[in-house]
């Protein structure tokens, strides 16, 4: 196990008793470590007014996908076992690591060693270096950390990495069963959901290739999660999903959640970089070739990294890039298409792109999307590849697959009006025109006038005394049971203002 050391950036004065420390502890997939990181970052150092220290973060990881604590040395981490099946983590079926990790840590073999180790991360030292943690930040999936925490008498905020709507979403969940919306049947997909205003059946969560009863479980537990917490925190902004949020703050209110915050983008209020994959290092020489490029000419494309294509969808891809004669950087990780190692181009799409398309295996994808060439984004809409191209007022071709994917899609396209869906079997010819449609056509300029349009509300909500940053300040002053030491009178109204 990792040695802790709480003592991150000291603060100035009295030491420790002047200090707070925060702990945090994201579901070990990237999707959901990325935002919590940068949550960590946003946290890190900040000060409670005149009269509070600086804080402090330690990162609570797992042994499966563990994060590197060398790439964050602002962070203190502690690494505890997760008791996950050497079997199912082999797998990779989100589910059911996701399952094994909370049952595991609720009662399983490894319980006992995760419970003294969460106390020992807990616990003030001996020396006064690190002060006993304030309240613990957990992602939303993460329910036996917080039954954990409780015993421990610690608060807990839980961190949605999903959008509000999202959420709302999972809150619904059992009603959307008893009603007959899910299982999904073709005839229905159209049909509105009265209880979800804006979505259709198909738009809704769900896997068909994955066990249901085990879907059931875990949105049940995400749903009590929220609700058994003192905060929720989610990974948006206020301008962006009003009506999602204010539904979420009635129906958790009523449940006796203090607080549900829209403290996003994240990975706008950080310093630090935490938008990286685990597994793979970015190519930064794509920057330098879309410093090359025309501004607002380069289509980029990612589908994030989970979402995958079969042989032939990924020839599709190619030659559709090929064909619309628009200049592309593309991602193909090593596992893009199902069932290879490494994905072959096919046979002269190189020789065809040269010069105007750009073919790499992971991209620091922040940075690309913030770059003046970059014009459009092909995209499976994971939320935080949603939320980093809003935050760039960059619009979108959706092609979604899985989980939330489909309800982020239908608010870019029918909510937002910042992007439209690439809809059935992917075909180069159909792709070529869908790119045509975003990048050269006047549609596609509209559409990222309305892009640059909503960006303009996400700097405002990030400003200082934004909605945002406010956010973020009210997600320590929450749970802590020290408030009156870190925050004066004045500020604590202007938080709850």
């Amino acid at each position: 196990m990792a040695s802790v050391d709480g003592a991150t950036r000291r603060g100035g004065g009295d030491g420790s008793s002047r200090r707070r420390r925060v702990l945090v502890f994201p579901l070990p997939f990237q999707g959901h470590i990325n935002p919590m990181l940068q949550l960590a970052g946003a946290l890190h150092g900040r000060r409670g007014g005149g009269s509070g220290g600086e804080l402090s973060v330690t990162v609570l990881h797992t042994r499966f996908n563990a994060i590197d604590p060398s790439r964050y040395p602002e962070l203190a981490f502690a690494e505890v076992p997760d008791g996950i099946p050497p079997d199912v983590a082999a797998n990779g079926n989100i589910v059911d690591i996701i399952v094994a990790l909370n049952v595991a840590m609720d009662g399983g073999e490894s319980s006992p060693s995760f419970r003294d180790v969460l106390a020992s991360v807990v616990a003030a030292d001996d020396e006064g270096r690190k002060p006993r943690a304030s309240c613990l930040i957990i992602d939303g999936n993460l329910m036996a950390v917080q039954k954990a925490a409780a015993e421990l008498g610690l608060p807990t905020l839980v961190l949605r990495t999903g959008s509000a709507a999202c959420l709302g979403c999972y809150l619904a969940y059992p009603a959307l069963l008893q009603k007959g919306y899910l299982p999904p049947k073709e005839s229905q997909l159209y049909e509105p959901v009265e209880e979800l205003p804006l979505l259709r059946v198909r738009d809704l969560y769900y896997t068909s290739n994955a066990n249901q009863e085990l879907v059931r479980k875990v949105l049940g537990w995400i749903a009590e999660t929220a609700r058994n917490s003192n905060g929720v925190v989610i990974n948006t902004f206020d301008e962006l999903e009003p009506a999602e949020l204010e539904r979420i703050r009635r129906e958790l209110d009523g449940d006796g959640v203090a607080i549900v915050l829209a403290a996003g983008p994240l990975h706008k209020l950080s310093p630090m970089n935490a938008g990286g994959s685990l597994h793979l290092r970015p190519d930064r020489s794509c920057i330098e070739w879309l410093d090359t490029q025309a501004t607002g000419s380069v289509l980029y494309v990612s589908f994030g990294s989970l979402a995958s294509l079969d042989s032939n969808e990924f020839l599709e891809v190619a030659w559709g890039l090929e064909s619309s004669g628009q200049p592309f950087l593309w991602v193909v990780r090593p596992d893009l298409v199902k069932g290879l190692d490494k994905p072959s181009l096919p046979d002269g799409f190189e020789r065809a792109v040269e010069g105007r398309g750009k073919v790499i295996k992971w991209a620091p994808q922040q940075e690309v999307l913030a770059h003046h060439a970059v014009g459009g984004f092909w995209t499976h809409n994971g939320w935080n590849s949603t939320l980093e191209s809003v935050s760039e007022g960059v619009p979108m071709i959706c092609k979604p697959q899985f989980a939330d994917q489909m309800l982020n899609t239908r608010y870019i396209e029918a909510v937002w009006a910042v992007g439209f869906e690439l809809v059935g079997k992917l075909e180069r010819g159909e792709i070529k025109k869908a790119i045509k449609r975003l990048m050269v056509e006047k549609e596609g300029a509209e559409i990222r006038e309305r892009a640059k349009e909503l960006k303009k509300k996400m700097d405002q909500c990030l400003e200082s005394g934004g909605s945002s940053q406010i956010a973020i300040n009210r997600s320590l002053v929450g749970p802590m049971r020290d408030i009156h030491v870190m925050w004066p009178v004045a500020e604590l109204e202007s938080f709850h203002a």
